[in-house]
């Protein structure tokens, strides 16, 4: 069977297990707010979706957008998720030859959509106490070449939930303009951070933000999100989009319903998100050899590294067996993903309680699993 199929597979099932805790794919899982069900129930009762969205996207959305992010007068180019955007981005802004520095961990599809348009893709490590677990400017200096035509952050990062200083920022938004290279900010987990600062605000000529609502609204089975750029920018964007007949009204429909309620709905998914970080935290330092190393984060997850010959994929597979969906490291990296899991903590409390609970019968069953079931 090919891998494509296997790995189908493998997500079908988890979808169809009845009961299953997510706590791997750092969606949230936080109860919608009444307003986002009534505003797709609505949608599906008057039967809007009879008709295609504007091709940009709703214009109020467009605005909400704008203003939640606090970039007014640039132009949100709405799109079928952040993944579908960074899709869009990479084959409009890329060409064979080119090079796209990102970090090492970082989110693994835009490398892959570099590669799939003949760009060479260049990984900084920032794994590790010795990097700080973040990228310094100065090691993306050293990197950039006159082959460099696109910088990709995410930032807060995922899978670490570091996030960039200001002065950080600014410096990466100055290497980004002296190589005339096209900056990509992948702001996904903006809203979880203690502290976040938008290099479109710095570098407005070539920054690219890449927006969200699966993450900090909970939309993900819903794919709405946005590109953030310059007008000239979002031009060359939407003169080709894969979404040219507009993305699903209904999701437009909720995440403008949740733009709305943000104010009263938000804050309560954020104190639950850190206080399960924290009861994360008070676990994890019972546990010999085991450690966060990157706390508070600034994402709505944690990376719990695995020590005392503990395999990641093995403490997965435990947890998989009481139907708890962690996330091993290797899935973010082959070259750090042997040292670490990534649990998701935007989730209900009775979720982070079963899962700390568990932790050292789970670190003792990890020891006794050899299974080579492939993971995803």
């Amino acid at each position: 069977m090919k891998r494509f199929e296997i790995r189908n597979a493998y997500f079908d099932k988890l979808l169809n297990t009845p009961g299953l805790k997510w706590l791997g794919q750092n969606t949230n899982h936080v109860r919608a707010h009444p307003d986002v069900i009534e505003a797709m129930v609505k949608c599906a009762r008057d039967e809007d979706f009879h008709v295609y969205a504007p091709p940009a996207g709703l214009e109020e959305l467009r605005a909400g957008i704008l203003s939640d992010i606090g970039l007014p007068e640039q132009s949100a180019l709405v799109s079928d998720g952040a993944v579908a955007s960074l899709y869009h981005v990479c084959h409009t802004l890329l060409r064979p030859g080119d090079d796209f520095i990102t970090t090492d961990p970082t989110w693994n599809w835009p490398m892959a959509f570099a590669r799939s348009v003949g760009a060479n893709v260049i990984q900084i490590p920032i794994y590790g106490a010795e990097y700080g677990y973040r990228l310094a400017p100065e090691r993306l200096a050293a990197a950039v070449t006159p082959r460099t035509k696109m910088i990709y952050i995410v930032d807060p990062n995922n899978p670490l939930g570091s996030a960039c200083t200001r002065a950080e920022i600014e410096a990466i938004a100055a290497i980004a303009r002296q190589a005339g290279a096209w900056l990509v900010h992948d702001c996904t987990y903006r809203h979880f951070a203690h502290e976040h600062h938008l290099a479109g605000a710095i570098y407005p000529e070539r920054t690219v933000t890449i927006y969200s609502f699966s993450k900090w609204l909970g939309l993900a089975g819903l794919r709405v999100g946005a590109v953030v750029a310059s007008s000239d920018v979002v031009e060359q964007l939407a003169s080709a989009p894969p979404n040219n007949l507009g993305s699903s009204l209904l999701s437009q429909r909720a995440a403008l319903a949740g733009l709305k309620i943000k104010k009263e709905w938000f804050p309560q998914v954020l104190a639950l998100t850190r206080d399960n970080q924290a009861m994360i935290q008070a676990a994890v330092a019972r546990i010999p050899g085991f450690s966060i190393p990157v706390y508070p984060s600034n994402g709505n997850f944690v990376v719990l590294e695995c020590g005392n010959g503990v395999r990641p994929e093995a403490l997965v597979s435990a947890y998989g067996e009481r139907g708890i969906m962690i996330r091993q490291g290797s899935y973010h990296t082959p070259t750090f993903g042997d040292r670490f899991v990534k649990i998701s903590t935007s989730v209900p409390r009775a979720w982070v309680e079963e899962l700390v609970e568990l932790l050292p019968t789970m670190v003792e069953r990890a020891r006794g699993i050899n299974s080579d079931t492939p993971l995803f």
